[in-house]
């Protein structure tokens, strides 16, 4: 599922820029990264404060409108436009009245290339490295220290909304099943795992008959806006692989960063501790990423973004 947010976003990217998605004026600002960071802060406190209040359908009604939107920039670029509608629309009212593991998993992927498609060409170099390192440690604090994002974890995962990833263990697992019983299992038996940007949790139950694992989207999104980013603004030629045009080795070693990083996270998650996912995953994908364009002969000044201002 990682790969395929990668993938749809490296796909996209071309697209969305033709299509004028770009989010902020001036990609190469680094103070884009001190919105989006002040954003995250304020929608994390008002998710916080609805779920304490009684405002959880308010949460979910958000959370359907913006994957409806989302899903409509991927259709668009796939579909004639009236079918695209259609199946935008569609989105939102699957996940009202369907909201099991598969139709949560199809849409986290759609809306998880989306997003990260769109950040990727937002985000320059310089500020993509930022965001990345910023959430990271935010991340970190979050889950190890004030632990709300643990709160917020909890509170969208009874929803039932695209910000978890869902994989069964087992063919018969559905989510309604498992409504009841997130609150009666024992914690020694869970291991988890959260972001700090899809307020969401990765969950294993060793219970060989529900057995099932979550991964929060803002686990797949926050790593692929630094790939998509480097495929969109680094120099480095681009490695010619069909359907993923921008594809360069920058980007390519991001990926591979990312799932290294994954396997180190999965490990400490399976050794049945709550972990932050961000500082793996993003160190990883930073880590690839400056490896893959010094390989391919990228200057570590122009690879940080840093020219400008030198």
């Amino acid at each position: 599922m990682f790969l395929v947010v990668q993938l749809g976003a490296l796909a996209l990217v071309p697209d969305f820029s033709e299509a004028g998605l770009q989010a902020t004026p001036d990609p190469a600002d680094p103070t884009n990264t001190v919105v989006y960071v002040g954003a995250i802060l304020v929608m994390t406190a008002l998710m916080l404060a609805a779920f304490r209040y009684g405002g959880d359908i308010v949460v979910k009604l958000v959370i359907l409108g913006t994957s409806g939107m989302l899903s409509w920039y991927v259709f668009t670029e796939l579909l004639p436009g009236p079918v695209a509608i259609a199946a935008a629309a569609l989105v939102p009212v699957l996940l009202w009245v369907h909201p099991e593991w598969y139709v949560l998993d199809a849409t986290g992927a759609v809306i998880g290339a989306a997003a990260a498609g769109v950040f990727g060409i937002s985000f320059g170099l310089l500020p993509a490295l930022l965001l990345l390192t910023v959430l990271a440690v935010y991340d970190a604090i979050s889950v190890y220290q004030t632990e709300h994002m643990l709160d917020l974890a909890s509170g969208v995962m009874d929803l039932n909304i695209p910000v978890v990833l869902v994989f069964p263990l087992t063919l018969d697992y559905s989510v309604f099943d498992d409504e009841e019983t997130f609150a009666d299992d024992d914690t020694e038996d869970r291991a988890t795992a959260t972001d700090g940007a899809g307020e969401s949790i990765a969950d294993a139950t060793d219970d060989g008959s529900r057995g099932v694992f979550f991964v929060g989207l803002g686990d797949a999104v926050m790593p692929t806006v630094l790939v998509a980013s480097a495929a969109f603004f680094s120099p480095a030629p681009s490695l010619g692989v069909p359907f993923v045009p921008g594809l360069n080795l920058p980007a390519l070693l991001g990926m591979g960063g990312t799932f290294v990083g994954l396997a180190v996270l999965l490990r400490m998650v399976f050794a049945g501790e709550a972990h932050a996912g961000l500082p793996l995953l993003n160190g990883g994908t930073i880590a690839g990423y400056l490896l893959g364009s010094v390989v391919s002969g990228v200057s570590l000044v122009t690879a940080l973004g840093l020219g400008p201002y030198l």
